[in-house]
């Protein structure tokens, strides 16, 4: 089989991603460095499985860009992205701007011409929205403030392109010649013609979206043939991209306008469903591209000065986005993660530095040290963010908390709670509402603050320092509830009020089993699954609908709870010893399967109709079932 055929590109490809992703991913570095490493491997410098093609590849592969901001799209809503306005304009704007303004200076410093500097500054201030977007949502941090932080500023940039594209040809330093400005429909027209039809474009995808494309989607979704929507999904991301491409435009723009306005389609689900997986491959494509199109004959002959420029633009890029970040007031945790997230220069940057080398703003061999430096930021991203995760936060994340001292506890209750989160905040407004006093305290100062301006009274300070829990009345309190959402933390506290406060109940919140045996073995006899009381009134109700008596559904769940408690405590004593603790657990499995077969056959439990309405017995008869949602 020769090596240029399709058949056989295709099965180094896959093959790469199948086999590096995996390992990568197993070993915490994320999938999108494993598909650089790929490509690194497959590419001409190691194995040589793929050569000169990669660059053709990759610009196909840079369709996965356009995929994903067409789903960032359908997955947003216009009144989202007026109220994020404040951050895409500000913060965006604020750090391309800054970022540019560095670069542009530094370069004139080189000795490098004003218009070739200011390309550069344009080109090196943006990020890489795939592997950005990627890696925050694997690490499940898009709905942190880093995240929408990292969005924002991304989107920003996005959108910046267009603007940058239509100042590079006023930047030529060389005539182009006239052959070369007929790739688009609109490189042969007039200024005002060439504006005319951009906005035309764009008109054209907003009004499309709102009027014509409902209407088409509508009439192939009648036909109830998954693969002609799923081929209307991608003609129509095609022929967006396409248009905008002919028109001079981003199509990774247009796609995203495209999104947006069909964000509250009722076909856009269908549409992320379809578009998802081609996204995914697509992506992973481009990033194995981008790893096998590194020069690294180019990084051998000139190692000093390659790895000094990929240091100082991440270096330059992170400062300005942690100034960014602290200007418009991001956590110090946040900060850091924003910053270093976004420290590398996007895919975009190949397209603009392309554009640059047709219109002689940029010098060949500036540009091609440039994109070796670009493609090394890329790759060097996931591995910074582990550093990141791994030494900067743990020394420097917290300081900010540290910083600020611990509020002045002047009350004193029976009740005291460790960690106001969703599951504190319900347990204190239950007792609150029945006339317990409670003194709550929770190190989150952010949430701290927004519950204040709630109405509720919460302390700031860290529940796991004795001489705080001494101040909050500990010493006369009955009951302390740890409910923080770390089990390490809960932990901690259970091991200092032990120590210092042992007359106090502790009653306890563990996150799954695993917690709550480890808090079980430290003595706690109180410890509660924040799961379990939710999954058993789901069970419940579902007995319910499918016609099982209200008393004889409460009855199983009853009896449920109590022998998974009772397993939960046994078990607790084995789980060090694993093939012990499956053979008991097993046993126990059986053994609850067998007490609740034995309770339905149990003949009293029909006469209690008491717990049933006669409506509710009707229903049921038939088959017409009323479902109330409670909060």
């Amino acid at each position: 089989m020769h090596n240029d055929t399709f058949f056989f590109q295709a099965l180094v490809y896959l093959t790469a991603a199948v086999v590096s992703v995996p390992i990568a991913k197993r070993i915490g570095l994320g999938s999108v460095l494993g598909y650089l490493i790929a490509g690194v491997i497959i590419g001409p410098t190691v194995l040589g499985l793929i050569g000169t093609e990669g660059q053709d590849i990759m610009h196909f592969a840079e369709f996965g860009v356009v995929m994903m901001l067409f789903v960032i799209g359908l997955e947003l809503e216009p009144s989202l992205l007026w109220r994020m306005r404040n951050s895409i304009v500000g913060l965006g704007g604020l750090q391309v701007s800054l970022t540019s303004l560095v670069i542009f200076i530094i370069s004139i410093a080189l000795g490098i011409s004003w218009q070739a500097a200011l390309a550069l500054g344009m080109t090196l201030s943006l990020s890489s929205t795939a592997i950005v977007l990627q890696t925050m949502n694997e690490k499940g941090l898009m709905k942190s403030a880093s995240g929408q932080s990292s969005f924002s500023v991304l989107l920003f940039q996005d959108i910046a392109v267009i603007p940058m594209l239509a100042i590079f040809p006023l930047l030529a330093t060389q005539v182009v010649q006239s052959g070369e400005d007929h790739h688009t429909l609109v490189g042969s027209l007039p200024g005002w013609a060439q504006t005319l039809v951009v906005l035309g474009a764009v008109a054209l995808i907003i009004v499309g979206g709102r009027f014509l494309i409902r209407p088409v989607f509508r009439f192939i979704a009648q036909t109830r043939m998954l693969e002609i929507f799923t081929a209307a999904s991608l003609l129509l991301v095609i022929s967006i991209a396409v248009l905008m491409t002919q028109v001079g435009l981003s199509p990774a723009l247009g796609t995203f306008l495209a999104g947006v306005v069909l964000a509250n389609s009722e076909y856009r689900h269908e549409l992320i469903s379809d578009i998802e997986p081609f996204k995914g491959l697509l992506l992973g494509l481009f990033f194995i591209s981008v790893g096998a199109s590194i020069n690294f004959q180019l990084i051998i002959d000139s190692p000093l000065l390659i790895a000094s420029l990929v240091v100082l633009l991440m270096t330059i890029k992170g400062l300005v986005l942690f100034i960014s970040g602290k200007f418009f007031r991001i956590s110090t945790d946040q900060n850091l993660i924003f910053s270093v997230a976004l420290s590398q220069v996007g895919e975009f940057a190949f397209v603009l530095f392309s554009f640059a080398a047709q219109n002689s703003i940029i010098d060949s061999n500036i540009i091609n040290v440039m994109v070796a430096v670009v493609a090394l930021s890329m790759a060097m991203t996931p591995i910074v963010i582990v550093l990141n995760e791994k030494l900067i936060l743990p020394r420097f994340g917290t300081k900010e908390k540290d910083e600020r001292e611990s509020d002045t506890v002047d009350e004193e209750n029976p009740v005291i709670i460790a960690g106001f989160d969703r599951f504190g905040n319900t347990v204190g407004r239950l007792l609150k509402a029945n006339g317990i006093g409670t003194t709550v305290l929770d190190f989150d100062s952010d949430r701290v603050d927004v519950l204040r301006k709630l109405g509720l009274k919460v302390y700031y300070g860290d529940a796991s320092r004795h001489e705080l829990l001494h101040a909050a009345g500990a010493e006369k309190a009955k009951i302390i509830i740890v409910a923080f959402e770390d089990p390490e933390k809960n932990l901690a506290l259970v091991h200092t009020v032990q120590k210092h406060f042992p007359h106090l109940k502790i009653v306890v919140r563990a996150v799954d089993r695993g917690d709550a045996n480890k808090l079980i073995n430290s003595g706690i006899n109180d410890v509660y699954r924040e799961t379990v009381d939710t999954s058993l009134r789901l069970g419940i109700d579902v007995m319910r609908l499918l016609g099982v008596r209200a008393h004889r559904a409460h009855r199983a769940a009853q009896t449920f709870l109590k022998h998974d408690e009772n397993a939960l405590r046994d078990l607790a004593k084995l789980h060090k010893d694993r093939k012990e603790y499956l053979n008991a657990a097993r046993e126990y499995i059986a053994e609850l399967e067998e007490i609740i077969r034995a309770d339905k056959a149990e003949p009293d439990l029909e006469r209690d109709a008491g717990w049933d309405a006669e409506s509710l017995r009707e229903d049921v008869l038939t088959g017409q079932f009323k479902v109330y949602k409670s909060d």
